[in-house]
Order: structure tokens, then C-alpha cells, then sequence
């Protein structure tokens, strides 16, 4: 950014004299990054007009000056703005005068002196800008001296590179969006016109959804695909399929994804580049098991090596054709909401990202700098720290997550939301909440046995209508939509093949020979 020529006054402002140029003959010395004289000028133009704070308030913090001077004045002119009172000279003097620092440069001298500055209030954003991004380059620099100093400090043995470097980038995302706040802020026409395009491109589509298709037909029909900037959480109890359906959603996603330019110019695009947080499995494995789905092949058999020719020939063409999706793993192990966060960023910005998958979230670190008391507490940061990183990429975050024991020790074993709340605020900041439940799993352990009191008819009776409760939720799984922020609750069926552990749109008009 261009530091705007140095405004004039009627006299010179060094009442500030520690921070005015040292002697020419002094030892030559690096100073931070700072301009007295815009910070001056700034000042004097809000002084002069009110209206100069508009311009420049949402850009700035008092620390964000260089004088500490500065400083304090522009927290006192920030308050009597804030409470609909005029700051100028005369209504700020006798505050100036009592002040100890501000009676060091003059008091309220000083404000006349500032007030007598030629500048207007076109200028005030240019000024403000200026000075925001001078704080920012000395907080590069005393960041760097940070990250020079904990490297070379081997006291705390728990503090390895790694984090380190977790919390430089840390530092570095705040810095990045420090004075952003105008940036959430937008005019309806604008935003109007935004959610007409998103219809319009989903009536390009194929597919007709406004964000990454799931690949599930039903799916999408509720959702309207997985929009950008939701956190979508799916959960469960071991064993209903939450990882298979996870990865058959990241996989129709990467397969279905397309860019396509329109006769008038504009891009078009489907599916999505996924990148996909494996916190349980390997990378290796993750990818063994799409392979297994996608060439219909049991992995358990594949990973003793016990397939034919035949079998081994559809696992090569599945990895053919896995090599070319634009699918990412990363299966860090034990691996930090920053860090996940950083990664992220990283793919974002030398591939492109529509999409992340986190398997599972109650697997993820807290931020390095904000442990917290208390296991509930962590997720709940944690779950803050996924919703802030869909709406920072603008991407959907689909989080798996699992369910607490209680839904065991109900006689309708299907999981409510309620389910969810001992884990704090997963279902307060997740946009979609959907639940994976599989009524044949819970039907298989419960075989009826004879009571003390019941006739050999009445026992066979329970038997059939248990075996007929059995045959009916056979090789069916139910997504439960719980909760959806923008859009209908309600449950969809699919079906499940627990062979190749694939999930697939039900057809019940096919029923008789699906089994």
C-alpha cells in the first residue's frame, strides 16, 4: 500500500518528541514501521469532521497507532463518538488536561494544533489504511522475532516444531483478518443479486443443487446438496456405516465434479475437489476401502490377499480410476483444529477446495492456544473451529461425529438430537444435523426368547413378526435429517451393502430381487 504524501500543518507537530527522527549522527538503527505525521493528520481530520470517523473507525483499534499518545486520544474520541456526542477540541479539552500522557505533548493545545491541519475528510480511509497497515508490519516483525525466540527456547519439551509452527500460523490467519469487519458487511441489493446467480447455476447444474451433490439422489432432493459454508454433522454409534458413507459422499462428489464455461462466460461447476481428514484410519487404508467399494470386492478379503484374478482385475481398474479424482487425504494422526485449518488453506491454494470431510471430530486437538477444562469444552471449540473454517473457505465441512451410550439404553435405538448435547455446541453451530442408523444391526441381537408364561404359538407368533420386522429393514439404512437451518427435517432411505460396505439410492419398486 502507497503511504499518502505527508499532510502539512500551520506548525510542526513534534510536541511528540520521542518519536521524532534521531540525531543524523547517531549509529544508524532500524526503527518499526510507523508515521507520526498521518497518524497526526488522521486524527485531525476526525477532530475537524466526525464524519472522517465513519470512514475509518471500522478499519481501526487504538493500538493500532504507533504513539502511544495517539493512542489514548483516539480511544477517547472513539468513546464520545460511541455514546452520539461530537469529539473535537473544545469537548475533549478538559479531558486532554487531566490526562498525564496527553498533557506530556501540550493537551489541549495539541488538539487545536491537530484540529488547524490541512486535511479533509477524503482522506480520512487513505490515512486510516496507512496506519492499519504499518501495525500490521510491526506485528510481522515482532512475530517473526517470537517465532526466532520459542525456537531457540528448549524449556518446554511439549512445545515441538510442529506446534510452533501451529501457532505462528495462527497468529498470522488473526493478523490476516485484523480491520476486516466491513468486509461481513453487505447491501441487500448486492446479496440479492448474489442469491439469484447460486439459482441460477444450480438450474445449469445437472443435477439442479446449489452446492457439492452427496451422490445420493435423496439426499440431494432434502439438502439441495451441501452447501458452502455449512458445517453438516453426521453421527452415529460405531458400526452404522458413518466412515462408508463419508467416503462414498467424498468419492461422488470428486467423480461428479466438472467446470464448464457457458456461451456467456461464466463457470460452472459440479461436484468438487474434496479434501478428506482421515483421524482414525491411514491414508492407505482409506484408499484400500474405496477401492473395495468401487470394484465390489470384500476388503477384508482383499487385505489378506485372498481374490481371484478377476476380483484383483476390478481392484487395478478401481485404483485407475481413483488416480485421476481430485480426492486428498491427510491422515495426521492426533492432529490440531489450527492445524487442520492450515492444511486446508494449503490445498485450497495450490488446487482449489469445494469440499472437506473430518473423520471424526472428537479425534481433533483443541487450539494449541486455548486449552480448555473439560473434554465438552474442547469440542465445543472445536466445532466453532470447523463452522469458522466452512465460512472462511466458503466450502461445506462434512464432520463425523459419535454418539454418546445413552442410545443404546433406549428401546428405539434411533438417535435424536438430544443425543448430541453432552458434546456442547455441536448442534448449536452445525447448519445440518443427520444421523446414520441401520434398524437391521439392532434387529440381528435382539432374537425374541421364550418367556416363562408363553404358549409355544404365541412365542412362534413373536419369532415371525420379528423375522418379518428383519426381512423389511434388511440391507436398509436410514439417514435421519435432524436438523436442516435453511430447508425441511425428515428421513431418507438408503440402501446398504454391508459386503462392500457401499451405500446406494433405494429403489423400492425393485424390491423382490434386491435381496
Amino acid at each position: 500500500m502507497n503511504t499518502p504524501a505527508t499532510p502539512t500543518t500551520d506548525a510542526p507537530l513534534d510536541n511528540v518528541t520521542h518519536l521524532r527522527e534521531e540525531d543524523a549522527n547517531a549509529p544508524a538503527l532500524r526503527h518499526p514501521p510507523h508515521n507520526i505525521e498521518v497518524e497526526q493528520a488522521l486524527l485531525g481530520a476526525i477532530l475537524r469532521n466526525n464524519r472522517a470517523y465513519e470512514a475509518a473507525g471500522d478499519l481501526l483499534e487504538p493500538r493500532h497507532f504507533y504513539a502511544p499518545e495517539h493512542q489514548r486520544l483516539f480511544q477517547l474520541i472513539r468513546s464520545i463518538i460511541d455514546r452520539a456526542q461530537v469529539a473535537n477540541a473544545t469537548s475533549l479539552g478538559h479531558i486532554v488536561d487531566e490526562d498525564e500522557l496527553l498533557k506530556g505533548i501540550g493537551g489541549r493545545d495539541y488538539l487545536y494544533r491537530l484540529d488547524a491541519g490541512l486535511v479533509t475528510i477524503i482522506n480520512a480511509r487513505q490515512y486510516a489504511e496507512t496506519v492499519r497497515d504499518l501495525f500490521m508490519k510491526r506485528e510481522l516483525i515482532g512475530l517473526g522475532e517470537d517465532v526466532v525466540n520459542d525456537a531457540y527456547d528448549n524449556s518446554d519439551l511439549d512445545f515441538t516444531a510442529e506446534r510452533q509452527i501451529e501457532k505462528a500460523e495462527q497468529r498470522l490467519y488473526d493478523l490476516a483478518v485484523t480491520g476486516e469487519a466491513d468486509r461481513s458487511v453487505i447491501a441487500i441489493g448486492k446479496a440479492s443479486s448474489l442469491a439469484v446467480a447460486s439459482v441460477e447455476k444450480a438450474m445449469q447444474r445437472e443435477g439442479h443443487v446449489v452446492g457439492v451433490t452427496s451422490g445420493f439422489r435423496d439426499i440431494d432432493n432434502m439438502l439441495g446438496g451441501l452447501h458452502p459454508s455449512d458445517l453438516l454433522i453426521l453421527a452415529g454409534r460405531p458400526a452404522m456405516g458413518k466412515t462408508a458413507l463419508a467416503t462414498n459422499m467424498a468419492f461422488n462428489a470428486a467423480k461428479a465434479y466438472r467446470r464448464i464455461e457457458n456461451d456467456d462466460g461464466q463457470v460452472i461447476e459440479e461436484g468438487g475437489h474434496v479434501l478428506f481428514f482421515s483421524l482414525e484410519m491411514s491414508a492407505e487404508q482409506l484408499a484400500a476401502r474405496i477401492m473395495a467399494e468401487r470394484a465390489r470386492v470384500s476388503s477384508d478379503k482383499m487385505r489378506r490377499g485372498e481374490i481371484d484374478p478377476q476380483e484383483f482385475d476390478r481392484v487395478a481398474q478401481a485404483a485407475e480410476e481413483l488416480s485421476k479424482l481430485p480426492l486428498y487425504i491427510d491422515d495426521t494422526p492426533a492432529l490440531s483444529i489450527t492445524g487442520l485449518r492450515q492444511r486446508a488453506r494449503r490445498v485450497k491454494r495450490q488446487h482449489g477446495l469445494h469440499m472437506i470431510v473430518v473423520d471424526y471430530l472428537q479425534l481433533l486437538q483443541p487450539p494449541v492456544d486455548k486449552r480448555v477444562e473439560g473434554r465438552v469444552n474442547e469440542v465445543s471449540e472445536i466445532t466453532r473451529g470447523l463452522k469458522t473454517l466452512a465460512k472462511e473457505l466458503e466450502v461445506p465441512v462434512l464432520a463425523l461425529s459419535q454418539l454418546s451410550r445413552q442410545v443404546e439404553n433406549r428401546e428405539d435405538k434411533r438417535p435424536q438430537l438430544a443425543d448430541l448435547r453432552e458434546s456442547g455446541s455441536i448442534e448449536q453451530d452445525a447448519d445440518v444435523v443427520t444421523f446414520i442408523y441401520r434398524p437391521e444391526y439392532y434387529l440381528e441381537k435382539e432374537h425374541p426368547e421364550q418367556r416363562g408364561n408363553e404358549t409355544p404359538e404365541k412365542y412362534q407368533e413373536r419369532v415371525e413378526r420379528h423375522n418379518q420386522r428383519l426381512a423389511e429393514a434388511r440391507n436398509i439404512a436410514e439417514v435421519i435429517i435432524a436438523k436442516q437451518r435453511h430447508g425441511p427435517v425428515g428421513t431418507v432411505e438408503l440402501q446398504f451393502t454391508g459386503e462392500f460396505t457401499v451405500f446406494s439410492d433405494l429403489d423400492r419398486h425393485h424390491d423382490e430381487g434386491m435381496y
